[in-house]
């Protein structure tokens, strides 16, 4: 059973399960600000979910999450966002693994190096 690490929380989550869906069955918010209320529901069009995500399994065979799709790529390539930053989006990302969150500032959380 994969652990998601997001601030100072610690969720245990199903083999597959979608980032998004993990952190908001917990309490916690992929979203910043007023996001929480404007967002797509998990449709993959809004990019307010966007998180960095880390692991230490991320060199290994088998990947922490699913791979970047269709969806995501193209909102992640549409500005504020920047396809170059390494972000995903939390309600297309499916958790494999142990993996640490990070949520940057700004409403689409794009801020990057900006804590």
């Amino acid at each position: 059973m994969p652990t998601v690490s997001f601030g100072d929380s610690e969720i245990d989550c199903e083999e597959g399960a979608v980032l998004r869906d993990v952190l908001l069955d917990s309490g916690v918010s992929p979203h910043n600000g007023t996001a929480d209320t404007l967002n797509c529901r998990g449709h993959g069009t809004c990019g307010t979910c966007a998180v960095e995500i880390r692991s230490e399994a991320a060199d290994t065979a088998d990947p922490p999450v699913s791979a970047v799709g269709t969806v995501e790529r193209g909102r992640l390539s549409i500005p504020p966002h920047d396809s170059g930053s390494g972000l995903r989006l939390a309600c297309q990302t499916r958790v494999y693994a142990d993996i640490e969150v990070t949520k940057h500032p700004g409403f689409w959380g794009h801020r990057v190096g900006e804590e």
